[in-house]
């Protein structure tokens, strides 16, 4: 059997401190009211342009690009419990400070402050997964905090709007309130679980380390083009469907199949994508995306593109669970936390790739182009991701064993 095959049972309960965090990722999620009303914010209540509150929003992404190096850093060196607590206690603050801020400066400041400190806590989460569960344990943990973050996002987009309607200032001091109470979680229930370094491994490089890494290098840039194609759900598919002559009502509804299908159909699945071959259903997950924008080619109806929604959920489901077992495989153990940061800037980098290559590809070429450009974009990955299958069942053979004689 292969290495990041399931070898032992997993286990029917998770720890106390993992519940810890789902419970952390829920709370934290429900709250996140500021950042899809921000630029309705700014424009309405400071009576700023449309152009500048988008740049203000750009500067909370860039932010959240930062957040994965810096958090992946500080996990590593200062603990994945004090990241944490960083990140929930100063995004409260950091949310106070900008829905009063009045001067630009300020609102340039706190919005990318907004961004960094509310990123902190993603590859800490994961490192804490990686370090309290066992591999055979980790892609069911990793799915079961996807759907937290995706039903407290459901809930939160609905009650975010009616909180709106009493004045967007309150939506920042519930939007605090709640990284308090997500930070409290944590300084209450879960203990610090970073590895103690042997004293050779303490406190070395990250950057010799990965330059010599073809794999983990590799698989960034697979990562890459799969958050290419993953945007098109949020830049493209608005922009495609109104040239079908579809409402923006209408592609409301069917991109909230996403959230709805990710809450349904991902407690079922867990345990069934727990037993399979991780780096192959990585590989497939990246190609059911790739084909299920694909179908865009072929449809232009709202039912259509509704078939399409499902069907790159569904990939995205079991890319969002296996990911960061993949990469927690892949780590050293030493360098886990910054290893986990430069997965999630990778996908941030995607993040703006894909709308700029979608949009531009939908006006100079074409929907039927553009669509079929993911497909076969989702099938070169889905090749080169199992092609690496080998090395990735190495790697983490290699790491176990170091792991077990430490």
């Amino acid at each position: 059997m292969s290495a990041t095959a399931v070898s032992t049972p997993v286990s029917a309960t998770l720890p106390r401190a993992f519940w810890a965090l789902w419970v952390c990722q829920l709370v934290n999620r429900l709250g996140s009211f500021v950042q899809p009303f921000l630029v309705l914010y700014l424009t309405h209540d400071r009576q700023l342009s449309a152009g500048t509150a988008g740049a203000v929003a750009a500067a909370v992404g860039a932010g959240t690009v930062s957040a994965q190096l810096v958090g992946g850093f500080l996990s590593d060196r200062v603990g994945r419990r004090l990241t944490m607590l960083i990140c929930f206690f100063g995004t409260g603050a950091a949310l106070v400070m900008l829905g009063s801020a009045r001067q630009m400066a300020l609102i340039w400041v706190t919005a990318f402050l907004v961004g960094l400190l509310g990123d902190l806590f993603r590859p800490a989460v994961q490192a804490t997964v990686a370090d309290l569960l066992q591999p055979a344990e980790r892609v069911r943990a990793y799915g079961l905090l996807f759907w937290a973050i995706n039903l407290g996002f459901s809930v939160s987009t609905v009650s975010a709007g009616v909180l709106a309607s009493f004045g967007y200032g309150l939506l920042f001091w519930v939007n605090a309130a709640t990284s308090v109470i997500a930070g409290m979680v944590i300084w209450t229930m879960v203990p610090e679980s970073r590895p103690v370094p042997e004293t050779d491994a303490a406190g070395r490089a990250l950057l010799p380390v990965v330059a010599r890494d073809t794999v983990f290098l590799l698989m960034i840039l697979l990562q890459v083009g799969y958050a290419t194609i993953y945007m098109q759900g949020y830049s493209t598919l608005p922009l495609a469907m109104s040239g079908d002559g579809l409402s923006s009502r209408t592609y409301g509804l069917v991109i909230a199949l996403n959230g709805v299908v990710i809450v349904l159909a991902q407690p079922f699945l867990g345990r069934w994508m727990a037993r399979r071959d991780r780096p192959k259903l990585l590989a497939s997950s990246m190609l059911i995306v790739g084909l299920g924008f694909g179908v865009g080619a072929v449809v232009h109806s709202w039912w259509g593109y509704a078939l399409s929604v499902v069907v790159w959920t569904l990939g995205e489901i079991g890319f969002a669970a296996v990911i960061g077992a993949v990469f927690a495989d892949l780590a050293p153990i030493d360098l886990r936390g910054r290893y986990l940061g430069l997965s999630g800037m990778s996908f941030g980098i995607g993040t703006v790739v894909g709308p700029l290559a979608g949009t531009n590809a939908l006006e100079h070429l074409g929907p039927t182009v553009t669509w079929l450009g993911c497909a076969v974009l989702g099938v070169a990955i889905f090749l080169g991701q199992y092609a690496l299958a080998p090395a990735l069942h190495a790697r983490a053979a290699a790491n176990e064993a170091t792991n077990a004689v430490s």
